[in-house]
């Protein structure tokens, strides 16, 4: 059985937030999609909260940032496992509760994809899991290296590059709902 693994689609990485990201708006459109692809099927939904520590830049406990985007509030039927670290697996429960569920297949998408997205499709593909990775349901924000900055959309693009066929089957929520 498939299962939607929605990744800290939070309120710091949008606008007015403590980590704004590269468009996010345009990946929780194709988030909701999703979601509601999902919930029509009755296939199971899991949300990922990264939850920093309360001195944190971003995602600190207890503020509107560390919230889970209201356009796709969790149902209450809908688990959702609080993290710490990029990796959703990493002292959460989310192994034990895929297995407990019966998923076979995970469908990823949320935010930052080159690092908790990353992260945990390569840790799920350890673990056996076949991922289909949503890259327009994803956002990333510019990175800086050796003070040469890198733009948002070339940061997305070598992280999709890198996942494709070895970790993730990556396509766009269009492809994947036909």
């Amino acid at each position: 059985m498939k299962a939607l693994l929605i990744i800290d689609v939070q309120n710091d990485y949008f606008p007015g937030g403590n980590c704004e990201l590269h468009e996010p708006e345009a990946a929780l459109k194709a988030i909701k999609r999703l979601l509601g692809h999902f919930r029509e099927k009755g296939l199971p939904v899991y949300y990922i909260q990264h939850i920093a520590a309360k001195d944190a830049a971003f995602f600190a406990p207890d503020t509107e940032g560390v919230k889970i985007h209201e356009g796709i509030h969790p149902l209450e039927t809908e688990k959702v496992f609080s993290k710490h670290y990029p990796n959703s697996f990493y002292e959460t429960g989310l192994l034990a509760e895929l297995e407990k569920a019966s998923v076979s297949e995970l469908v990823v998408c949320g935010m930052m994809t080159h690092m908790c997205v990353d992260t945990t499709v390569r840790v799920a593909k350890d673990f056996g899991y076949p991922v289909t990775l949503i890259e327009n349901a994803c956002a990333t924000k510019r990175l800086e290296w050796n003070g040469e900055e890198i733009p948002a959309d070339i940061v997305q693009k070598v992280f999709m590059a890198s996942m494709n066929h070895k970790f993730a089957e990556i396509m766009t929520d269009e492809d994947f709902l036909q």
